[in-house]
């Protein structure tokens, strides 16, 4: 049984919100998920190229004004430009999810229930905020 954890982080790499998919999942089902809540706060999304899709995200992030720093994937035909340096910000999500496995628990999903595997997602995500 294998889980994908998706997450967003603000700016200073601490989380702002958890969904959970099936291993099997495509990154997109996340997207979908988290970024309607994310929409109206933010003013630059930093993805990698899972989330290079037009229709179920980057037409979404045009329309409300978001600044967009997602590669293209290779086999675009026609490639977009992205802000490469502020890409190198990405490294903040990748960071919390290294903390993030520091935990046992979370590294080996303990829990079988969905549920309570997310409750514990949120325990550890709120003490790594607080240091």
């Amino acid at each position: 049984m294998t889980t994908t954890i998706h997450a967003s982080c603000d700016a200073l790499g601490n989380p702002t919100g958890f969904h959970l998919t099936p291993g099997e999942a495509h990154d997109l089902a996340g997207a979908d998920r988290l970024l309607p809540t994310l929409l109206e706060t933010i003013q630059a999304l930093l993805g990698d190229k899972a989330y290079d899709a037009q229709a179920r995200v980057l037409d979404l992030l045009a329309k409300a004004g978001v600044k967009i720093v997602i590669p293209p994937k290779s086999n675009r035909t026609e490639p977009r430009e992205y802000d490469q340096a502020l890409y190198k910000a990405r490294h903040l999500i990748e960071n919390f999810f290294a903390k993030l496995k520091q935990y046992r628990a979370i590294a080996t999903r303990y829990d079988k229930r969905a549920a309570n595997f997310l409750g514990a997602i949120y325990l550890a995500a709120s003490v790594i905020w607080l240091n």
